[in-house]
């Protein structure tokens, strides 16, 4: 389904930012591999949103969204995900099936396509940990199955030696021998100290080495500080929430902001974990 004009804040965990010029919702691989076939412009892969802001001006392109991209099925010790399941339900299809490793991903907003493209971690885990193989799609269409080792992976990154591909799928080997972490304790952990269910891209800042981005938020006095509509969390410091009809400029600016103030009060650099287009 090709939409024309879409606003991108209904795509967004953080509900803010423009619109795309062209917006499209494949149905499955073969469906996406015959646009892209046929597509001349820039493209924008989106999940569920969840560590992306689009700026106020919007995208002048084409936004493919994987939601339906989310077949799951097991065959002997692995599992295979489509690019656009939710990392929680990957997650509860493993324990299901005695599959142990994947419960911290239950406490990672997102989908397995994200996850992969920034190396998405929680409670000390990392989802390339669990990777056999990808596919990925390239911008004419082609599928190609990539190894671990065609890629550079690091503490928050993926950088894909081919870079004009993205993930359309993945095989995950979940093979430790018992539960590393229970499900309901990392949810509620998660519920106690994460701002749940406000407007928000998740973690805004990668963790400097040797320190937490969060506490170093917090020890410089911006908890609660807000930029229109655009607030540092109470919860949580490293959560921007979009307390009242934030633009994306709001949160563009109040991110700017607490990389300045951490700068001048630390002399550390703060990098961002969101994407901004």
């Amino acid at each position: 389904m090709l939409k024309l004009n879409e606003p991108m804040s209904k795509h967004c965990s953080l509900r803010s930012g423009g619109a795309t010029s062209e917006f499209f919702q494949p149905v499955d691989v073969n469906e996406l591999s015959d646009f892209l076939k046929n597509n001349k412009k820039p493209i924008l892969m989106v999940g569920l949103g969840s560590n992306l802001l689009v700026r106020d001006k919007g995208f002048d392109g084409v936004t493919i969204h994987t939601k339906s991209l989310k077949e799951l099925s097991i065959s002997s010790d692995f599992i295979e995900s489509g690019a656009g399941t939710s990392l929680a339900k990957l997650s509860r299809f493993a324990l299901a099936n005695l599959k142990y490793g994947a419960e911290f991903l239950s406490a990672i907003p997102g989908s397995v396509g994200g996850a992969l493209a920034m190396n998405a971690g929680a409670f000390g885990s990392e989802i390339w940990q669990y990777v056999i193989s990808v596919k990925t799609m390239n911008l004419s269409g082609e599928i190609n199955v990539r190894l671990p080792s065609d890629f550079e992976i690091s503490y928050r990154s993926t950088i894909h030696r081919n870079s004009n591909e993205f993930f359309v799928s993945a095989v995950f080997n979940f093979n430790l021998k018992e539960q590393n972490d229970n499900v309901v304790d990392l949810l509620q952990k998660r519920n106690t100290t994460q701002p749940i269910g406000l407007p928000s891209c998740g973690s805004v800042f990668k963790n400097p080495k040797n320190h937490f981005a969060a506490k170093l938020i917090e020890s410089s006095g911006l908890k609660g500080y807000c930029i229109g509509g655009a607030c540092v969390s109470e919860k949580h410091a490293n959560y921007i929430i979009n307390q009242n009809n934030a633009s994306a400029l709001d949160i563009e600016n109040l991110i700017s902001h607490i990389q300045d103030t951490i700068k001048k009060k630390h002399n550390i650099e703060l990098e961002t974990e969101i994407i901004i287009i």
